[in-house]
């Protein structure tokens, strides 16, 4: 495999967002016809696309996932931000970091690994420079934190309460290109503590943002939820490498990496149908989703909402194209709203 120059040694910033992913990230899924005599459509205008997910409500399901829509002024141009049901900008810490050595993106067959190593402006410039702009989109702003030990994650988490305009904190407690970036995401006890200590200190929902990379996406769930969870979020990247063999080198600077894109879609529903099968808080599901066919699959295997991310950096109008193509969807199914579908999957 070649070295895709499209992805060399970017922080999925604003450099990223100037070109686009080589063509095989995307893909066409040809869905069977469904005939409109079994199902009769509903109007798109009786649809109501507005979802609960305990003390946090969207405008409708439609969000994009940490680290692919920068702060998202990198998209203002493409995208209506206030029609989308909520923004998740990349993850911030404490202090700002450099994020690790280059490459940091690789192209993979039907998706991409990345290891940036949460390349951020630290938390002190995001709620000075970015959150205002962030707060004024019209949209639900979701804070993804990280941080290095339990108590960075509860302080980031109490420092952020005090700041308007954040409808929502996501623990990104399944980062795994950092040093520990999954050990809350790994360990449930730890991960039913942070969670519980992040809700007590702070005044925002909590977002519990999960790894694929664990024995059991379900005991993980379980744990979130014992903490007060409002919602959570599954999945992150799945583990990967690529290596040069001619060299005999790794491709990336950190080695190891997390692999996105269509490749992991089956197992980001894996994942959302065993967490909703766990535990009754409500799911944002995360994962290889690119299309409406995509976004209803997942909605109907028990996700509420869902969050685009790798699809942004070779295709970044699709928010709104799903978006257009969701009241059709539903009526497809004879759904007057989000709620009727989500978790309606039944026995093969």
């Amino acid at each position: 495999m070649g070295r895709p120059s499209s992805l060399r040694n970017t922080g999925l910033g604003l450099d990223l967002f100037s070109r686009h992913v080589p063509i095989c990230l995307a893909r066409k899924v040809t869905m069977p016809e469904v005939s409109a005599a079994k199902l009769p459509p509903a109007s798109p205008l009786q649809v109501e696309l507005p979802v609960n997910l305990g003390r946090l409500q969207f405008s409708n399901p439609i969000l994009v996932a940490s680290g692919t829509f920068g702060y998202a002024r990198e998209m203002e141009a493409l995208v209506d931000l206030s029609r989308l049901g909520g923004i998740v900008p990349k993850t911030i810490t404490k202090l700002p970091r450099k994020g690790n050595a280059p490459w940091r993106t690789i192209e993979t067959p039907s998706g991409m690994l990345n290891s940036i190593g949460l390349d951020n402006d630290g938390i002190e410039l995001f709620i000075k420079h970015h959150l205002p702009y962030l707060a004024n989109l019209g949209t639900a702003i979701i804070v993804s934190i990280a941080g290095r030990t339990h108590d960075e994650f509860v302080e980031m988490a109490a420092q952020l309460s005090t700041e308007a305009g954040i409808a929502a904190v996501e623990l990104n407690i399944s980062c795994p290109n950092v040093s520990g970036g999954v050990d809350f995401g790994t360990d449930a006890g730890m991960c039913e503590r942070l969670v519980a200590d992040c809700r007590e200190n702070s005044s925002h929902p909590i977002i519990a943002k999960l790894t694929p990379n664990v024995t059991s996406v379900a005991d993980m769930a379980r744990a979130a939820a014992a903490g007060g969870a409002d919602a959570i979020s599954l999945i992150n990247t799945c583990q990967g490498m690529a290596i040069d063999w001619r060299r005999r080198r790794p491709m990336l600077g950190n080695v190891v990496g997390g692999l996105s894109g269509p490749a992991i879609k089956p197992i980001a529903l894996r994942a959302v149908y065993q967490a909703a099968q766990a535990t009754k808080t409500p799911i944002i599901g995360i994962g290889g989703i690119a299309t409406i066919d995509d976004v209803m699959e997942f909605l109907v295997a028990g996700a509420t909402a869902v969050q685009l991310g790798t699809v942004n950096f070779y295709n970044p109008k699709v928010s709104m194209e799903v978006l257009e193509a969701l009241p059709g969807a539903l009526g497809e199914l004879g759904a007057k709203s989000v709620q009727e579908v989500v978790g309606t999957m039944g026995e093969p």
